[in-house]
């Protein structure tokens, strides 16, 4: 991982950490030539400093998707809460999404903000066990906009694995942004040292988001990321009344499960849409606690059970 190669990267790409990156005839036409001729090359100092920080997260957990629009951050959010329920848990929730930041208003703690601490910057708390850090609690106001170059963006999320407090955590999930690009290679490098367990990979059925997912799980093949499993989100509507499911986006091609057999990646299972779902994020509540009886929240708490299982 030295020398990561990012996944739309030419044929003979040199990697990203290489001297040579970006300025070997491969690079030529590369989208991130210039990107890669003016990083600073060589090991990083931060790095080992990380590694320090996060010596007390037992468990490091990449949320992912090629895709927008699948559902990632409020299966971040609602993975969080299941595992808080524990309260022998400490659970840490990073959102690495710097221009979509919606996990503080997920998370109930919307209009937060950042304290600054002799031993760093300390997390919001949505629970007692249950710590959260975005840059939504930067913002002067929730709806403004974030217009930062990939140097910026890569900067602040040094910033949040290097110089936040998360002490002693069970649990570190990280929410990112949809694609395979500077945030996603960043938090690769960033992470070496310290480690990270593995990825969960959200999709929804249809053939139109699986392609774009495809690429995340080839992402995680080339940089040296264990997926610990895909979920397939969205898979069915649940009407609250009648609690019956139809199918929203027909999984034409099999879905995930056939795609997860392709990569010879575990399925963790597949959660139907229910619109109640979308409430409890709009009010930053647990919906497997608020709404147990629901179909959804059944199905949800077999993926999480599931991932625990790859897990341990």
């Amino acid at each position: 991982m030295s020398a990561a190669v990012p996944e739309n990267a030419p044929e003979h790409c040199p990697g990203t950490n290489s001297e040579q990156a970006g300025k070997v005839d491969a690079c030529a036409g590369c989208p991130n030539q210039q990107i890669c001729a003016t990083t600073p090359k060589g090991p990083d100092p931060d790095i080992g400093v990380i590694r320090d920080r996060l010596t007390g997260v037992r468990r490091k957990i990449l949320v992912l998707s090629g895709k927008g629009g699948v559902g990632k951050s409020t299966f971040t959010g609602q993975l969080a809460f299941a595992l808080a329920v524990d309260p022998e848990l400490q659970v840490g929730v990073v959102d690495v999404d710097v221009c979509g930041p919606s996990i503080p208003r997920v998370m109930g703690v919307e209009g937060e903000r950042v304290h600054q601490a002799n031993t760093g910057w300390q997390p919001v708390y949505a629970a007692d066990n249950l710590a959260v850090m975005s840059v939504g609690f930067l913002l002067r106001e929730s709806a403004d906009a974030v217009i930062w170059r990939g140097p910026k963006k890569n900067g602040l999320i040094k910033q949040f694995m290097k110089d936040v407090d998360w002490g002693d955590l069970d649990y570190l999930l990280v929410d990112t942004p949809p694609g395979t690009s500077d945030e996603h290679l960043s938090l690769v490098q960033y992470l070496r040292e310290a480690g990270v367990d593995g990825a969960l990979v959200v999709t929804t059925p249809q053939e139109v988001a699986l392609a774009d997912v495809r690429k995340e799980l080839n992402f995680c093949r080339k940089v040296g990321v264990r997926v610990l499993g895909v979920a397939e989100n969205m898979a069915g509507f649940v009407c609250p009344s009648c609690k019956g499911e139809s199918d929203i986006f027909p999984a034409s091609n099999g879905g995930a499960r056939r795609m997860a057999d392709e990569f010879g990646v575990p399925f963790l299972g597949s959660v139907p849409l229910d619109p109640l779902i979308g409430k409890s994020c709009d009010h930053g509540v647990s919906f497997v606690e608020e709404y147990p009886e629901s179909p959804a929240s059944r199905a949800f708490l077999d993926v999480v059970a599931a991932l625990r299982a790859q897990l341990d």
